[in-house]
């Protein structure tokens, strides 16, 4: 059995390490002596230009490069171009918690980091505030649509954002005026870790709409209004949040859907015929790292789509306007598929059996006895599960009350068997 070698020593980087070094808004007074030896030795120091600026020229003589935007794209080549030389990043408070450190480690490999973090914003706001770190949950605005939160709304939750700059908390007080939170308590830490650190608490009703200081974390405690829709964390939720046509898969056969689909945290899902996108969204709201792909031929349901993703919080939601199959060349491999229209169409469910890895999942409904004959004869070829999913609803006769069916929809399920299975 072979030994791991040990690592090197925190204050010394390996040879060809990358430094990636945390620093908080108290800047240089704030570090620890390691971070100041690594920063002292180096040759380079990459970083924003407000991170540049909190070094002393005298302590830290390196050439200064800012990080061009967009950033990402710009990394390989930026550092090829200093290979050889003792690199130092500056990173904002840890660097591999919603920091540059994930992007550097998947560029470079993580083995040629050498991270020397420093306490991160929500670490410093939870000690203001009192709050349990493991029982809070922290969600990103920098770099992404403000529409991300809604999915995280729920009465009587905490939430920490990290904002994108002082405009970001009249935008969240917005969103929650908007989703029925408006009695929601908001609490805005600016500048934390520094000698100008300050909380300006409030409510989602009454917060102005002026900017704060570009360097907040914003921490609700989540009220939701006696009178709002009340969204649940599980597939299933009311038919009436979502804009559509007639196209739509119906709550409960949805939720009947979403359990055959079965999804798991960082899995991709294609979304086939998507009408409103019910199945998709849902998909992509039982984790934050579930992701889906939309595929639809018709514009307007297209359109309608993205904008009921928006509106229920998932808007990193793919849309694809195109007909299937022939929509589906190029897409990324699909952990699991979903068919909710064009069964019929011919190859469609020979290119996304295909498409499906072994352990992948696929998933069809159809109300035609059409498109139930076809699946009759998958189940046959390949197994799986085929039911009939019945749903019947209370409804006024006269001055009685009784059952109206909706149509029966037929769902064949299966997991693709791997090869020699």
């Amino acid at each position: 059995m072979s030994s791991v070698p040990p690592a090197p020593p925190l204050a010394r980087p390996a040879r060809g390490a990358i430094s990636v070094v945390g620093i908080g808004a108290d800047g240089w007074d704030g570090l620890p002596a390691r971070s100041r030896r690594v920063l002292r030795a180096a040759d380079v120091l990459i970083g924003g230009p407000r991170q540049l600026d909190l070094l002393p020229a005298a302590d830290c003589p390196g050439e200064r490069v800012a990080w061009p935007s967009p950033l990402r794209p710009a990394v390989p080549g930026l550092l090829a171009a200093h290979e050889g030389r003792a690199v130092a990043v500056l990173a904002s408070g840890d660097p591999t918690f919603y920091g540059i450190g994930r992007t550097l480690a998947e560029t470079v490999g993580a083995e040629r980091l050498h991270v020397l973090p420093h306490p991160s914003s929500v670490s410093y706001a939870c000690a203001r505030l009192g709050w349990a770190l493991e029982a809070v949950e922290t969600v990103s605005l920098v770099g992404r649509p403000l529409a991300s939160l809604t999915a995280r709304l729920h009465d009587g939750r905490r939430l920490l954002v990290l904002s994108a700059d002082g405009s970001t908390p009249a935008e969240v007080a917005g969103l929650l005026r908007a989703k029925g939170f408006a009695g929601s308590r908001m609490r805005v830490l600016e500048q934390l870790g520094s000698d100008r650190e300050r909380i300006v608490d409030g409510s989602a009703e009454a917060w102005p709409t002026g900017p704060a200081d570009p360097l907040n974390v914003i921490a609700l405690d989540l009220v939701r209004s006696p009178d709002a829709l009340r969204l649940g964390a599980v597939p299933g939720l009311p038919d009436e949040v979502y804009a559509h046509d007639g196209q739509l898969t119906k709550r409960y056969v949805r939720a009947a859907t979403l359990a055959a689909l079965a999804p798991a945290p960082g899995e991709l899902l294609w979304d086939i015929g998507g009408g409103s996108g019910s199945i998709g969204i849902e998909w992509m709201r039982t984790d934050r790292s579930c992701r889906a792909v939309a595929v639809e031929k018709d514009p307007e349901r297209a359109g309608r789509i993205a904008r009921n993703a928006d509106a229920l919080g998932v808007p990193a939601l793919r849309v694809v306007t195109a007909a299937a199959p022939a929509g589906l060349a190029g897409l990324p491999t699909p952990d699991a598929v979903f068919i909710g229209g064009g069964l019929t169409a011919p190859g469609l469910l020979d290119a996304c059996w295909d498409a499906l890895p072994a352990g992948g999942r696929l998933v069809a409904n159809t109300v035609t006895l059409e498109s139930e004959a076809l699946l009759a004869r998958r189940y046959g070829e390949h197994g799986g599960e085929l039911v009939r999913l019945a749903v019947a609803q209370a409804v006024p006769v006269g001055g009685f009350t009784g059952w109206r069916q909706a149509m029966p929809v037929t769902q064949w399920s299966v997991t693709k068997a791997g090869v020699g299975a």
